[in-house]
C-alpha cells in the first residue's frame, strides 16, 4: 500500500492548462475514483502519479517522499488502460506470468499466483488459449489479472469499463472492489461514469476543467454537493435545477424564472438565497425528493401536467410540465400517465440553494 499526496499540482501543455492547482491526498488502501467528463484533466492526473508525465508545477509524494529517486519499474505501480493492451501472440498463462517472470520470481511462486488469479478472475479454463482469441470481455480480464497479479503499491485504472457491455461492467465493477480488499492495494480509478465512481469508490474526486470541484465519500457529493457543477453531474436521474432570479415584494419572496412565472419561496431558502452575490440564483432538487400527492405545509407547492413517464428499472420517473419548467418527479408517480394532472410537493428541506453567478452552493 501506498499514501499519494498531490500538492499545488499543474500540468500545462504549451499553452494549455490540463491540470490547475491540485491538491488531493489519497491515504494507503484506499479507492479513490476521478470522476467527470472528458477533458477535465483526471486522465492526465494520473498519469503524473505513473510517472507518465511529469507535472509543470507542484509536488506529488508517494508515503511522503517524493518519486523521482526511483526508477519508473520501481515504483510499485500497476496500470490497466481503457483498452485491454495485452499480449495477444501469447497464452493466458504466459500474460499472466510476464511480470513475475521479468522480476525471476520461483517458478514454483509463478506457477501457484498465476494459479489463484486466474480462478479468482474465472479465467482458469482459458489458460492454455492464445490471448488474441478471447472475446473483448475476457481480454481485459486478463489486463486486469495481469496487473493484479504483481500486487503494485499503487493500482490505477483508466476507464477499463468502458468498451465492456453493460451486464459485464456490472458483474466487474463487484469483482473489481473483491480485489482491492483482498490486495490492500491503494487504487485510483478514472471514469466519467458516476454509476461506476458510486458504487467502487470510497471517495470521489470530481473535476471539471483541470479544477477539482469537490472531493468526498460517494454519498457526501451526492447529498452535499459543492456547487451546481457537481449537483448536475452526480445523480441519476440528473438533478432538477432551476435557474431564475430572486424577487421580493412586500414581507414576501418569489424566485422568478424565464418565462415570466414565479413561486414563492419559503424564509429558509429565501435566506439562503440572500447570501447570493446577485439576484441570480438556482434552486435544486433531487428527483427522488419531489413527490406527486397530497400537499404538505412544508413544501414549495407546484401544480403540472405529465409530459412524458420514463421507466428506470423497477422505478418510474415522471417528468411534469410545470409553471418553471420540466420537473422531474419520482415519489406517487407508480401509476402516472402522460397528460395526467399532477400536484408535485418539493420539500424544503431537501432543496439547494446556489448562486448562479459563482456556481456555489448557498449554505
Amino acid at each position: 500500500m501506498s499514501s499519494i499526496s498531490l500538492q499545488n499540482i499543474t500540468k500545462q501543455f504549451g499553452d494549455f492548462t490540463a491540470v490547475n492547482k491540485l491538491n488531493l491526498e489519497i491515504a494507503n488502501g484506499e479507492f479513490m475514483a476521478l470522476l467527470g467528463p472528458s477533458g477535465c484533466g483526471k486522465t492526465t492526473t494520473m498519469n503524473m502519479v505513473a510517472g507518465i508525465e511529469s507535472a509543470s508545477n507542484g509536488q506529488l509524494l508517494f508515503d511522503g517522499k517524493p518519486p523521482t529517486s526511483q526508477k519508473l519499474q520501481d515504483r510499485g505501480i500497476g496500470f490497466v488502460f481503457q483498452n485491454y493492451a495485452i499480449f495477444t501472440h501469447m497464452t493466458v498463462r504466459d500474460n499472466l506470468a510476464f511480470s513475475l517472470t521479468v522480476k525471476k520470481r520461483p517458478t514454483d511462486e509463478i506457477n501457484r499466483r498465476v494459479t489463484a488469479m486466474a480462478k479468482r478472475m474465472s479465467i482458469d479454463h482459458r489458460l492454455a488459449e492464445l490471448a488474441g482469441s478471447l472475446s473483448v470481455n475476457e481480454m481485459q480480464k486478463v489486463a486486469i489479472a495481469r496487473s493484479a497479479i504483481a500486487e503494485p503499491k499503487v493500482f490505477l485504472l483508466d476507464e477499463p469499463l468502458s468498451n465492456l457491455d453493460a451486464g459485464f461492467r456490472a458483474y466487474m465493477r463487484a469483482e473489481l472492489k473483491i480485489l482491492q480488499h483482498e490486495f490492500k492495494q491503494t487504487m485510483i480509478y478514472v471514469t466519467h461514469d458516476q454509476i461506476e465512481a458510486m458504487s467502487l469508490a470510497d471517495r470521489i474526486a470530481i473535476m471539471d476543467k483541470g479544477k477539482l470541484m469537490q472531493v468526498g465519500a460517494p454519498l457526501d457529493v451526492y447529498n452535499n454537493p459543492a456547487n451546481i457543477f457537481v449537483a448536475r453531474f452526480v445523480g441519476s436521474p440528473a438533478i432538477n435545477m432551476v435557474d431564475g432570479e430572486v424577487r421580493t415584494s412586500g414581507s414576501s419572496a418569489y424566485l422568478g424564472v424565464a418565462n415570466g412565472q414565479q413561486i414563492e419561496l419559503p424564509s429558509d431558502l429565501h435566506q439562503l438565497f440572500s447570501k447570493s452575490i446577485s439576484s441570480a440564483v438556482s434552486l435544486g432538487i433531487r428527483a427522488q425528493e419531489v413527490r406527486a400527492g397530497q400537499a404538505s405545509d412544508h413544501d414549495i407547492i407546484i401544480p403540472g401536467r405529465v409530459d412524458v413517464v420514463e421507466r428506470i428499472g423497477p422505478v418510474k420517473v415522471a417528468h411534469v410540465e410545470t409553471q418553471i419548467g420540466i420537473l422531474k418527479c419520482m415519489q406517487g408517480v407508480e401509476l402516472a400517465q402522460a397528460g395526467q394532472h399532477l400536484i408535485l410537493n418539493l420539500p424544503v428541506a431537501k432543496c439547494l440553494a446556489f448562486d448562479t453567478t459563482t456556481g456555489n452552493r448557498l449554505i
